[in-house]
Order: C-alpha cells, then structure tokens, then sequence
C-alpha cells in the first residue's frame, strides 16, 4: 500500500508541473503577444463637414455672346454648381448681380467673392418656386470680373 501512495503522489506532482508550466507558458505567451503587437493607431482626426453644394443658374443680360459660357467654366471650377445658362430677359443690365432666391445670404455672398462682386451687388429675391439657391445675372460690368482675368 505504501507504494500505491508513493505512486499517486508523484503521478499527482507530475500532473502539478504539467499545469504549472503550461500556465507559466501561456502567460508567457499572452504577454509577449501583447509586446510585439503595433501600439494602437492614434484616433482619426475629426474631419472638417463638406460645405453644402451651392447650384446657381447663369443669366445672360450683358448682350455679350459666350460671356455665360465663360462664367459657368470658371465657376464650376471652383466647386460650384451651374445647372442652367440662358440669356436674362433683357440685355442691358449694367453690373452684375448676384441673387439670393432661398434665404442663404451667405452662398450668395461665396459667389459674389469668387467672381470679385461687390456685396452691394447681392441681393435677396426669395423665391420657393426657383430650383436654385443663387442666380448670377451678368451685367455689362463682366469684363472687369474674375472669369476673364
């Protein structure tokens, strides 16, 4: 009997170490894992909002041909969007004016700058049958303008 119990204790003991080092080794294991892995990618930075799109038609009131072509070029080029070039229903207007038909002073303002009109040329005509947030009606003036600089 003395040799069963001998027996039992070291198969006991043997399966203790076993344990031991297959706990020491995944230990191991997972601490190592987490040493060689990359640190963490900082946050992504938060991105700026994209301005809203502002869609503009272009009214011809200088007489001048090609002149409407002209400005659609230079303001699509600029982000903005020119849904309808026509000629304006006369075409002797003097300067050109910059129309604000929704209530958005400020997009009206962001056309007015990138064609280099002045801010007395910015008017507000709200109108919630127009489809378009400005209209631009080129005057007589579009030579000294940004498109043809």
């Amino acid at each position: 009997m003395a040799f069963q119990g001998l027996m039992a204790k070291t198969v006991l003991n043997g399966v203790i170490v076993v344990l031991v080092l297959t706990v020491g080794y995944l230990s191991y294991s997972y601490i190592s894992r987490g040493a060689n892995s990359p640190p963490p990618s900082p946050p992504p930075a938060e991105q700026p909002k994209p301005q809203k799109i502002i869609q503009l038609d272009l009214l011809n009131g200088s007489g001048a041909r090609g002149v409407a072509a002209k400005f659609m070029n230079y303001l699509r080029g600029r982000g903005f969007d020119v849904v309808e070039m026509k000629n304006y229903k006369v075409s002797n207007i003097p300067r050109t004016l910059v129309v604000d038909r929704v209530g958005n002073r400020a997009a009206a303002q962001r056309i007015a700058s990138a064609l280099g009109i002045s801010e007395r040329n910015v008017i507000q005509q709200i109108n919630p049958d127009y489809f378009v947030d400005v209209s631009v009606i080129i005057g007589g003036d579009y030579s000294s303008l940004q498109p043809l600089h």
